[in-house]
C-alpha cells in the first residue's frame, strides 16, 4: 500500500516539473510556419482570384457603359426638350411689334418669346448643328427694340442623330392639325411637333431614342 502511494507521489512530481522545459522534459513544440511550397500556392490561388475580379469589372464596365451614357444623353435631351416646348407654347409679339414666328424649317425655328422674365421679349432660335440641338438667344435693345445684338448660344442635347436619320426636328400644323410643307406660311402655324433622335453611339444600336413632345402657340390659338 505504501508502495502503490509513493509511485502515485512521484508520478504527480514528475508531472508537474514537465510544466517546465527541462533536458528530459520537453514541452510540445510550435505548430511550423507556412513551407515555400505553400506559399507559391497561396499567393497563386490569391492572384487567379483578383484576375477574375478584375475581368469581371471591365466586362461590366465595357457591356454598361453605353446603357450609362444613352441614359444620361436621354435624361439631358428630355430636359431639353421639356424646356424648348415650354417656350415655344410661349411665343408672343415682338418688343417691337414682330409677329412671334420669324421663321420655320424642318430643323430650325426661330420665334419671340419671354424666356427670363425681365421687361423685354427674346428672339429665340432652336437649330440642329451636326449632331447638337442648340439654342440661341438675342435680347432686344433700344427704342424701338431691334435685335441685332450678338446670339448667346447654348447647347441643349448632344448625340442628336436626327440628320443622319434624315428625320426632321420640327412639325408644323395649322388650326386644324394640317401639317404644313410650305415654310414661308409662318402665319398658319398653331403647333409645334418636335422630335429628337438620341444615340449616344451609332455603331452600338442601329435605333435611336425617340424623344417626342408637342407645343400649341397659345398667343396665336383663335387667331
Amino acid at each position: 500500500m505504501q508502495k502503490a502511494e509513493s509511485r502515485k507521489q512521484k508520478r504527480n512530481s514528475e508531472a508537474f516539473h514537465c510544466q517546465l522545459p527541462t533536458a528530459n522534459c520537453q514541452l510540445p513544440r510550435q505548430r511550423r510556419g507556412m513551407t515555400m511550397v505553400e506559399a507559391v500556392v497561396w499567393i497563386g490561388v490569391f492572384l487567379s482570384a483578383m484576375l477574375a475580379l478584375t475581368m469581371s469589372v471591365l466586362y461590366f464596365y465595357r457591356t454598361s457603359s453605353y446603357t450609362i451614357q444613352q441614359a444620361t444623353a436621354t435624361a439631358s435631351a428630355q430636359r431639353g426638350i421639356d424646356l424648348m416646348v415650354r417656350a415655344i407654347r410661349e411665343a408672343s409679339y415682338a418688343s417691337n411689334g414682330a409677329y412671334p414666328i420669324v421663321s420655320l424649317a424642318a430643323n430650325d425655328l426661330k420665334f419671340y418669346a419671354d424666356v427670363d422674365s425681365d421687361p423685354g421679349i427674346e428672339r429665340i432660335q432652336y437649330y440642329i448643328s451636326g449632331t447638337q440641338l442648340l439654342k440661341a438667344i438675342i435680347e432686344p435693345s433700344g427704342d424701338p427694340a431691334v435685335y441685332t445684338g450678338v446670339a448667346a448660344t447654348s447647347t441643349i442635347s448632344d448625340y442628336v442623330q436626327n440628320i443622319s436619320q434624315n428625320v426632321a426636328l420640327f412639325t408644323y400644323y395649322d388650326e386644324n392639325g394640317v401639317a404644313i410643307t410650305d415654310y414661308s406660311k409662318i402665319a398658319d402655324v398653331r403647333f409645334v411637333a418636335a422630335n429628337l433622335l438620341i444615340d449616344a453611339d451609332r455603331l452600338k444600336t442601329p435605333i435611336p431614342i425617340n424623344l417626342r413632345s408637342t407645343a400649341a402657340m397659345r398667343n396665336l390659338i383663335g387667331q
